[in-house]
């Protein structure tokens, strides 16, 4: 009877981590040598373990990274403008706590996209909110927001990512409504929270590819004052892969 209440109270006050643990030690005989404290630790261990991964499972659904990437990958034998100790320091994320900045440029195929999916998979593990975006897609989605009144939503949304992933930078011409709703989007982060940018382009082409002059000043400063930056070098990754696996074939 009494060991039912416990079952049920436990599962009222959402305990499952601590409830899942109980029934654990109820079906291990061996359990009762424990003294009560020990057996009471577990619990709420499994508890804060518990809750740990349910957070971190909501911050990666959250994320909607695009590819399956951790930091603990990353192959530094082909470093392609990668230094070990750097990547030390830029994933302990320390520029995230301090709302600042990283651009990541380098032509197309280098792994941009995979190392800027890192970061957001090391930020959820650490308890950040994280959004990547397409920057194709962040316009579409300003788009809708002007027409169906829900633009100031959005933006608040933005703001209180902790970590906002723009990825595909530069690809497109960007219009005048596209360039004021950027402008937005940066003047409302700056300082505030950090923002990762991924491009083909080189940084000192992006007052080209924003545009009116003030505007892209404005912008351009905002991204890439105290901003860290890694510049991917070498041949495309797809395009290596390729021709290993046509040789694979030919074998």
């Amino acid at each position: 009877m009494l060991i039912q209440q416990t079952r049920e109270h436990l599962h009222t006050l959402r305990l499952t981590g601590m409830l899942q643990a109980f029934e654990e030690q109820l079906s291990q005989p061996a359990m009762g040598e424990l003294s009560f404290e020990e057996r009471f630790a577990m619990l709420v261990d499994r508890e804060v373990l518990y809750r740990e991964n349910r957070r971190l499972e909501r911050l990666l659904k959250g994320a909607k990274l695009r590819v399956g990437a951790c930091v603990e990958d990353i192959d530094y034998r082909h470093p392609r403008g990668l230094e070990k100790s750097r990547m030390a320091s830029l994933t302990s994320l320390d520029w995230v706590r301090q709302s600042l900045n990283l651009c990541l440029t380098g032509p197309t195929g280098c792994g941009k996209t995979w190392l800027a999916c890192a970061f957001g998979n090391e930020a959820c593990r650490r308890g950040f909110s994280v959004r990547y975006l397409r920057l194709p897609r962040l316009f579409e989605m300003l788009r809708i927001a002007h027409g169906d009144g829900s633009y100031t939503k959005l933006m608040n949304q933005l703001l209180k990512t902790d970590l906002l992933i723009l990825d595909d930078w530069g690809i497109q011409r960007v219009s005048a409504a596209q360039r004021n709703d950027l402008m937005e989007v940066i003047e409302d982060r700056h300082g505030r929270r950090s923002t990762l940018i991924a491009s083909q382009l080189p940084t000192e082409h992006w007052h080209e590819y924003i545009g009116e002059a003030t505007i892209a000043d404005a912008n351009v400063d905002r991204r890439q004052h105290g901003a860290h930056r890694i510049n991917r070098t070498g041949e495309s990754m797809r395009k290596t892969k390729a021709q290993l696996t046509d040789r694979d074939r030919s074998v």
